[in-house]
């Protein structure tokens, strides 16, 4: 056998650095670059020429997948069994090392390992046996604290709470720490930090691992946190060879801890004379490849390379302006119609969201068109937790006697109701016959629970009667804001998401009572009656439910892919669409508040680029519903980060006013100067009017026609606001 068969193919760069001497490198892998092939066939090289036995190689992952990739890959390409190798995440490789050491350790040889929600369940019980009022005391927030000190390899005697509040905390982490020991499980983060102290502490052990893994690769080393890279620096002697792959440009889950600058680091502290840069791209055509080298040359704080590829240069992106997120949905439909067309396969294109919120409208978009889609790494919109929750209050508002929105909400924000008292609930409804809410009301369990469950009875009735005779725009956000679930998720780490979710439930319903809608419990499906709040919401909710349970693609079915461009890292696709890019949503507005941010959202822009082969597709709104309104956006500033040549036009939307430039945010000149009209009513500049939320104002701008009129309006209380006079309600005063 030839024993460099399997350099067969390399590239330059790649077979410089499968072929490397004995030494620790840094390869600079660029998006589509092969950087899984130059992994495993160093690991196979290193083996085949007898530099090191499989037993002598541990290889670093971030993902249970990549690591059985891997291993796959070296087993067809060496006559070897891969199963004893040391090939896995940084979790998987901790615990194993953990299992054998478990003494020195000082854990049970039979330690349990809790997932997110045993993990919970251990710190409610913690903090209920040393008295911590939950609602002040948000248990995630406490689960959040202890994950992200472990994470920063600090144990409770380390951390230095910056308040009372983390003083608590800190308090809760120790107690917490002290039951994990006494009942010998471990969570996700304890099997690094544990891991880290048995080998800081035991000399013999260390150098033992030093000496067997002479060679140690990580991939994804852009991801690595600050304990993992500390791990590593452990395991990694004077004579260890370490050869850590990464893309700086690549680099966006400092959300999750995840520290860029590790890769700098490790250039200065392993003294790498080599870096090897991985340019050539083996995925997407030229237009593409240039339109991310241009974006991502804006960051400053970069090791640098450039993709090229030996492909052409391909279709220029299409840029589509839409006048709304509807209209921006429509087209994305249109489109993959046409791409389904031409033979493309649904699953071979994806649609690129920045937030999981956007997906409701292009949810709804596709659906109504019968294209069956996956939402991947997530939940349909209408199946989401912090939905379920929402309609599940708006289903009691409804209708009182629906037992299964009654179990769902009746103790969720927690309000001291146990499963023991809801048990009692259920025994009391199935001996009187009734429903639990009629149980509740009628009779309830005595003591502190029975009281719970008033409260909870007046919390429904309260927000019944606030809401009737309410638009059913105006129903949904008022139960939203009533039943305390945006209070509860802000004390979540990622509670963000779950709120904007939240506020595009407000902004479906407003979409749903824009459109004609039907209600299905009606006899022939009757049309809604739009002065009956109730039979709205009825529709409302059915509609919901229809959109949850329907369209959802089976296994095997050829689907499009839906997700965040988070959730599209590492991934490829024929052909990609990234919408809502706008100022304010891609780039998010926090990112302009955060150190480093926008240079953060601009590395997830290039992951969003690079996942397109051959069509790429880059959609923004003029008007977007955010919160119940209405939002005028300009378009993103990564616009003006593109080369103008490498982009397509494909519309130009007459709704835009003259001289308005989108790219560069200049100021819209109004089509109308003194007059526009909606629904055949004429509105002019000067005119007083008066707005149901805002109140009293005076119209100083007008612009657009038909259900893209727009006006100025100048309110003594709220100042200047512009609103579409499909939605806005005004009347004059």
């Amino acid at each position: 056998m030839n024993p460099h068969h399997i350099l067969d193919g390399l590239n330059a760069p790649q077979l410089e650095a499968v072929t490397l001497p004995d030494v620790s490198a840094l390869i600079l892998a660029g998006a589509g670059s092969g950087k899984t092939r130059v992994l495993t066939t160093r690991i196979a090289w290193l083996i085949q020429t007898g530099r090191i036995g499989p037993g002598g190689v541990m290889a670093v992952t971030f993902t249970n997948k990549a690591a059985r990739e891997m291993l796959t890959r070296i087993s067809a390409m060496l006559p070897i069994n891969t199963r004893g190798m040391w090939v896995g995440t940084f979790h998987g490789l901790c615990n194993r090392l953990l299992r054998a050491h478990f003494r020195e350790a000082a854990l049970p040889q039979s330690f349990q390992i809790l997932d997110s929600q045993d993990q919970l369940a251990l710190v409610k019980r913690v903090m209920k046996a040393n008295g911590l009022d939950d609602e002040k005391y948000p248990p995630r927030q406490a689960q959040w604290f202890i994950n992200a000190n472990k994470d920063a390899g600090l144990r409770p005697s380390r951390v230095d709470p910056a308040d009372e509040f983390e003083r608590r905390f800190r308090d809760v982490y120790e107690a917490y720490d002290r039951q994990c020991q006494h009942e010998g499980v471990v969570d996700f983060a304890e099997l690094l930090l544990r891991c880290h102290e048995l080998l800081s502490r035991n000399e013999i052990l260390r150098e033992h691992y030093r000496a067997r893994f002479r060679h140690i690769l990580v991939d994804e080393f852009q991801d690595t946190n600050k304990l993992q890279y500390a791990w590593l620096k452990l395991l990694a002697g004077r004579d260890s060879c370490v050869f850590a792959v990464g893309d700086d440009d690549q680099s966006v889950y400092r959300f999750r801890g995840a520290e860029p600058g590790n890769m700098r680091q490790f250039e200065h502290e392993f003294a790498t004379d080599h870096v090897i840069k991985l340019e050539q791209n083996y995925r997407s055509h030229g237009n593409i490849l240039d339109a991310a080298n241009a974006l991502i040359s804006h960051n400053q704080a970069r090791l640098g390379k450039n993709l090229w590829t030996a492909e052409g240069k391909g279709e220029p992106l299409r840029v589509f302006e839409a006048a709304s997120d509807a209209q921006e949905a429509a087209y994305i439909v249109d489109e993959v119609r046409s791409l389904r067309a031409e033979g493309v396969n649904l699953a071979d294109v994806a649609l690129l969201y920045r937030s999981n919120a956007q997906s409701r409208v292009l949810e709804h978009a596709l659906f109504g068109a019968g294209i069956p889609y996956r939402v991947y790494g997530g939940l349909r919109f209408f199946e989401r937790q912090e939905i379920k929750h929402a309609l599940a209050y708006l289903r009691l508002i409804a209708n009182a006697e629906d037992d299964g929105a009654f179990l769902r909400v009746v103790n969720f924000p927690t309000r001291g109701i146990g499963a023991r008292s809801v048990e009692a609930l259920q025994e009391i409804a199935r001996t009187h016959g009734s429903s639990l809410w009629h149980a509740a009301c009628a009779n309830p369990p005595g003591g502190k629970a029975g009281s719970s469950i008033a409260a909870f009875v007046r919390l429904i009735d309260g927000m019944r009667t606030a809401v009737a005779g309410l638009p059913l725009q105006e129903i949904v956000e008022s139960v939203v804001e009533g039943s305390s679930l945006k209070d509860h998720y802000r004390t979540e780490k990622e509670g963000a998401e779950r709120i904007e979710n939240l506020d595009e439930l407000v902004n479906a319903a407003a979409a749903f009572s824009a459109e004609e809608i039907y209600d299905p419990q009606q006899p022939e499906g009757g049309m809604v009656d739009p002065d009956d709040p109730l039979s709205a919401l009825n529709a409302f909710l059915a509609h919901a439910a229809l959109e949850a349970g329907e369209h959802q693609a089976g296994a095997g079915q050829d689907a499009l892919q839906l997700m965040t461009a988070h959730s599209a890292k590492g991934l490829e696709f024929h052909s990609v669409f990234i919408s809502g890019l706008e100022e304010g949503l891609f780039p998010h507005e926090n990112s302009l508040n955060e150190l480093d941010g926008l240079e953060e959202e601009r590395r997830l822009m290039y992951v969003a680029l690079t996942r397109a082969r051959r069509r790429l597709y880059l959609t923004f709104a003029q008007s977007r519903m955010l919160h119940g309104q209405v939002r005028y956006n300009l378009a993103s500033r990564f616009f003006q980060e593109l080369p103008p040549a490498l982009m397509k036009r494909v519309n130009a939307p007459a709704a835009r006013a003259a001289g308005y430039n989108p790219f560069t945010g200049a100021s819209p000149r109004a089509a109308f100067e003194n007059t526009v009209s909606y629904a055949g009513n004429p509105w002019r500049v000067g005119q007083n009017v008066t707005h149901p939320k805002f109140g009293a104002g005076v119209i100083v701008n007008a612009e657009g026609r038909g259900s893209d009129a727009r006006v100025q309006v100048n309110f003594r209380e709220a100042g200047l606001k512009w609103l579409a006079l499909e939605y806005a309600k005004l009347s004059a005063a």
